[in-house]
């Protein structure tokens, strides 16, 4: 069960691994109130997902690392489990299905994955993914359904705390909802007067 322990945890792990990104104020979007941005775009690999990954990647035992690292992605959660693993010494394979960007593959391959294209959709490329997690005897690192990627995530809802104590409301946008599961369990457990808002693409609504 996910716990602020488990997030402490993570934070403390991955203090000089992960920066620690800016909350920037953004006087020029229109809003009704102040607006401040958590430059995650900044982050290690371009993308808050190296913070799961790098987290549940440093909880596997011994045994587990040595048989290597497997996971799926359309090119951010593929990143960030290359950075983390090849930090390691730990093997990785990322399947990505081949409709991912070039400059993500290139990035994915960069920080040491051994990356396996796949015909088709992201779907496609996770049914592959489990598929070699057998055969290979690879642990899978979950983009989202896993208790310590979520606290990996649940880091910015820390930071968010600590750079903007006062703030009325957080909103997040929502992919897989690991993201949005870890900063809205940290918010509401250590300010729950705080509202937090989810948000997603009406044309591509995938919860």
């Amino acid at each position: 069960m996910l716990t602020l322990d488990m997030v402490y945890h993570a934070a403390f792990t991955m203090k000089n691994v992960v920066r620690r990104t800016d909350l920037i104020y953004a006087p020029n979007i229109p809003s009704e109130g102040e607006l401040y941005l958590k430059t995650e775009n900044l982050q290690v690999t371009g993308s808050f997902k190296v913070r799961g990954a790098y987290y549940k990647i440093s909880q596997l035992s011994k045994e587990e690392k040595e048989r290597g690292v497997i996971a799926c992605s359309a090119g951010n959660h593929a990143q960030g489990v290359a950075r983390a693993a090849s930090m390691g010494g730990i093997s990785s394979i990322i399947c990505l299905p081949d409709s991912a960007p070039i400059s993500k593959i290139e990035a994915t391959r960069h920080y040491g994955a051994e990356v396996v294209l796949v015909n088709g959709c992201y779907d496609d490329a996770y049914a592959k993914s489990r598929e070699l997690e057998e055969t290979e005897g690879r642990v899978f690192i979950h983009p989202f359904d896993d208790e310590n990627v979520i606290a990996g995530q649940g880091t910015i809802g820390l930071e968010l705390l600590e750079q903007l104590p006062e703030m009325d409301a957080v909103i997040v946008p929502i992919g897989g909802g690991g993201l949005i599961s870890g900063i809205a369990f940290v918010v509401k457990s250590l300010n729950p007067q705080c509202k937090v808002y989810g948000v997603q693409a009406a044309g591509a609504a995938s919860m």
